[in-house]
């Protein structure tokens, strides 16, 4: 089976079903097997007391190790696999399982719903399974924002991206950058701990989500029709630290007609981000509810973008 018709039909099972909790509860997730290995390279080979230099050195091996054995494991699945329909199953629920479009809907919902209602002790709660930031003093404003940046930069991390790749490589793709993504979340941080260890991680995201992210960004606008939101992405994109979070993020916002981003809390850690599409009000609860809505249009024109060439190849 072709990259493209194998990711199109993973994400299709995956936007249908998910990740099963049975399922979960019985072997996990291959995301948390993933964080495992890396847990324990982390703790292996990040030592303090090492220069930094071989700190840098040992998050490359880590990191290119983690990355070949996720991409290996899915070549053999591909390979012992039969080349029959229940072989390319099996390929495609492999690759459904890396694709996370359901379960960031669900996740992003769930802060919609208490928030809705005014409990913003359970939203708080709901925002921190999705956020690295302290939630715990937010309004709901920052509640908000909160989600909705989560919502639009992991609309291009769970579910563009991994699709992209997976239409050009197939199942190895898909893998690989789930590595490298799961890497960047664990080991990709600019502090004391990984800045050494964590670099060639961290890079090797922004590489990888250079093309899904602006691709998002393009999605995000399109589906919300409005010509503020190309022009935000545009001119806030490069406001945001990360070189590509901020293109779905200042789609979102300039759709939305909300401002994002800004000032917020790591712990003890005060990070003083700059505002995207300063000057326009704070989101609210009704806000994550069309910014979800938003989300399920842009998956749609992704999607289409993706079955077209499918189609065609398959009927030319």
């Amino acid at each position: 089976m072709s990259g493209p018709a194998l990711i199109l039909f993973a994400w299709a099972v995956e936007a249908a079903c998910g990740w099963p909790r049975w399922l979960h509860a019985r072997i996990a997730h291959p995301v948390v097997w993933l964080g495992a290995l890396i847990d324990a390279l982390d703790r292996t080979l990040n030592r303090a007391a090492w220069p930094h230099a071989l700190r840098y050195a040992a998050g490359a091996a880590a990191t290119a190790l983690t990355t070949a054995i996720a991409a290996g494991s899915a070549l053999a699945i591909v390979r012992i696999l039969p080349n029959t329909l229940w072989g390319h199953a099996g390929e495609v629920l492999a690759a459904s399982s890396l694709i996370a479009s359901r379960s960031l809907y669900d996740h992003a919902a769930a802060v919609a719903a208490p928030l809705m209602r005014g409990d913003l002790a359970r939203a708080r709660t709901a925002a921190s399974m999705i956020v690295g930031r302290d939630t715990h003093a937010l309004d709901e404003g920052g509640i908000a924002r909160a989600s909705l940046e989560s919502l639009s930069e992991n609309a291009s991390d769970g579910v563009v991206a991994p699709v992209f790749w997976g239409a050009l490589f197939g199942l190895p793709g898909v893998a690989a950058y789930k590595a490298v993504n799961t890497l960047d979340s664990m080991i990709g941080h600019r502090n004391d701990a990984y800045a050494a260890f964590g670099g060639v991680a961290a890079r090797a995201d922004d590489i990888a989500n250079l093309i899904p992210a602006r691709l998002t960004g393009v999605f995000i606008a399109a589906a919300s029709g409005r010509a503020d939101a190309f022009a935000v992405m545009l001119r806030d994109a490069g406001a945001s630290r990360s070189p590509n979070a901020g293109w779905p993020e200042a789609a979102m916002a300039g759709a939305l007609g909300v401002r994002l981003s800004g000032p917020r809390a790591y712990g003890a850690t005060l990070s003083d981000e700059p505002w995207i599409n300063a000057g326009a009000r704070d989101p609210g609860a009704d806000d994550i509810r069309r910014g979800l809505g938003l989300y399920l249009r842009a998956l749609v024109l992704a999607f289409a973008a993706l079955a077209g060439p499918v189609l065609m190849a398959e009927t030319g």
